[in-house]
């Protein structure tokens, strides 16, 4: 719950304003090339004015979450319909807060996917264990857990291949404690999931379905993390709220040794 409409004019503002300055010629060839992305993910009420803001910059602007329902007597949600009148198609689905404070489960999040995606909306899906559950040794497990539904799905099979819908692994103990995953350890998890996509769904959509790294990503830990092999990008909280710091990691993350 970050930067309304009012915000998002000096956040944007800025933004167009140090593009240039600040970021390296050969990142901003990588984004107005489309050979990487960049979404950013504003709250419901700062969508249309952050879609319009960021039109000039190689910038797709999502929301935080969707209902998998066309309409309906679902209070409080949003349709992809409806966020497509403001010219939104990518959503955020999943996040560890979104199933540890409003209840949505490994069910939920697999209908509203499969909703979505029917409605032709790419998705940024989010997996990842708690603090107890990787101290108890059960990563892979709840990893596995979190994973069946999707890969048992066509709609989600088709959506892995043909770069609809990608993945987030967010340890959910590395968000917003200062704590991060070590390399090693994002590594090792990213390459479950992976192998994970691959044994089920083909190595088409294992390929192709980009898994980002989310968990207290900084400027100062965000190259060494995209090194790993299998570490396709990075879903940023806090240090993207302000626009010197997101673009200096930005910048090195795009020049990270093979990014």
């Amino acid at each position: 719950m970050n930067h309304g409409p009012r915000e998002a004019e000096g956040f944007f503002g800025e933004l167009r304003e140090k593009w240039n300055t600040t970021l390296s010629e050969s990142a901003r060839a990588k984004l107005s090339e489309g050979e990487v992305a960049m979404w950013i993910f504003p709250p419901a009420v700062t969508l249309e004015r952050a879609q319009t803001l960021a039109a000039p910059l190689a910038i797709t602007i999502g929301a935080q979450n969707a209902h998998g329902a066309a309409s309906g007597a679902y209070t409080g949600e949003l349709s992809a319909p409806l966020l497509a009148q403001v010219g939104i198609s990518t959503a955020l689905l999943g996040h560890s807060e979104r199933r540890q404070f409003f209840g949505e489960t490994d069910q939920s999040l697999l209908k509203r996917a499969e909703g979505l995606l029917a409605q032709k909306m790419a998705l940024l899906i989010c997996v990842g264990e708690t603090l107890s559950e990787r101290e108890s040794a059960r990563t892979r497990e709840i990893l596995l857990n979190q994973l069946s539904g999707l890969v048992a799905s066509e709609a989600l099979k088709a959506a892995f291949e043909s770069g609809q819908a990608h993945i987030a692994y967010e340890p959910v103990w590395a968000i917003g404690t200062g704590l991060t995953a070590s390399p090693d350890q994002a590594e090792e998890a990213h390459r479950f999931i992976r192998d994970e996509l691959r044994a089920k769904l083909g190595a088409k959509a294992s390929e192709n379905c980009r898994i980002l790294y989310g968990g207290s990503v900084t400027p100062e830990n965000v190259a060494t993390l995209l090194t790993r092999p299998g570490i396709d990008g990075a879903l940023v909280g806090g240090a993207s709220l302000k626009v010197p710091v997101w673009l200096e990691l930005v910048e090195r993350a795009l020049n990270a040794p093979g990014a």
